[in-house]
């Protein structure tokens, strides 16, 4: 099956970003607000560090209900759970907090992300994070923009020279072979960040904070808005074999490094932890 374009999807992704981006604000700004009173309560998921609060769940069945509201048949799958068929050829993939640790400790970074996919693609996406007072869409084939202008990545002089985001799953073992694995990557690039947030990390991509990304074991909710934004703002997303972004590996990085990158990130068996 061909990629769909903005021609013969079901939903112009215009109007699906117009629904979007409204609801993504109105929960980050909410997400703000708490942080001025005793907080959230806290509990854990898989693991003591995977974090989950009462406004991830709050925001996670707000978003589902407006969005179904406004278009009663289209899929919903989200973070905290929802999993809603639908039969438009839209699905919404959803993740109500993500960098639940930096929220709950009151740290930049957290961030509210929806995108609209067809046919397992991104069409449109929004990426709310409000302490970096930042609002990243993009739609497919339409370009990427940060607080409505226009964005672009960075074109750094090489790997070398490149500061390249990462992040750490939640399993202590899989944590430990992350480590090993920068201590082969760092020596060979400028610098590591760990911002702890895939959306926000795949956005600073787009925007030229950060050279490039690499992560594994993020869920489509992770990444499905942030890699829509790299892509339209001309990064290339993807594994290391050139597949589409999965659990499995995802790395986003300007064209003009990306062999370098993933050659090295191979070599270091950064998709074998």
């Amino acid at each position: 099956m061909t990629d769909p374009t903005p021609t013969d999807l079901p939903t112009d992704p215009r109007q699906l970003l117009a629904l979007a981006r409204p609801l993504a604000e109105e929960v980050a700004a909410r997400l703000v607000a708490s942080l001025d009173g005793a907080g959230p309560a806290v509990t854990s998921k898989s693991t003591a560090t995977d974090l989950v609060t009462e406004l991830d769940t709050w925001a996670e069945a707000f978003l589902t209900e407006r969005l179904l509201a406004a278009r009663p048949h289209d899929a919903v799958q989200g973070e905290e759970g929802a999993d809603v068929t639908g039969t438009s050829g839209v699905t919404w993939s959803i993740d109500p907090i993500d960098g639940t640790v930096n929220f709950v400790h009151g740290l930049p970074g957290f961030c509210v992300s929806i995108a609209a996919k067809v046919d397992g693609r991104p069409v449109a996406g929004v990426v709310a994070s409000p302490l970096h007072r930042d609002v990243f869409t993009a739609t497919l084939g339409g370009g990427a923009f940060r607080n409505d202008r226009a964005i672009h990545v960075a074109e750094p002089a090489s790997v070398a020279r490149s500061v390249v985001g990462t992040g750490f799953g939640y399993d202590p073992d899989r944590r430990r072979r992350q480590a090993e694995v920068l201590t082969r990557v760092l020596p060979r690039i400028a610098d590591i960040r760990r911002g702890g947030a895939a959306a926000v990390d795949l956005c600073s991509v787009a925007c030229g904070r950060l050279d490039a990304y690499w992560e594994v074991g993020l869920n489509d909710w992770d990444h499905a808005a942030g890699a829509l934004v790299a892509a339209e703002a001309g990064a290339r997303v993807g594994g290391l074999a050139g597949e589409a972004p999965s659990e499995r590996f995802i790395v986003a990085a300007p064209q003009v490094i990306w062999d370098d990158l993933v050659a090295l990130l191979a070599e270091a068996g950064a998709d074998a932890v």
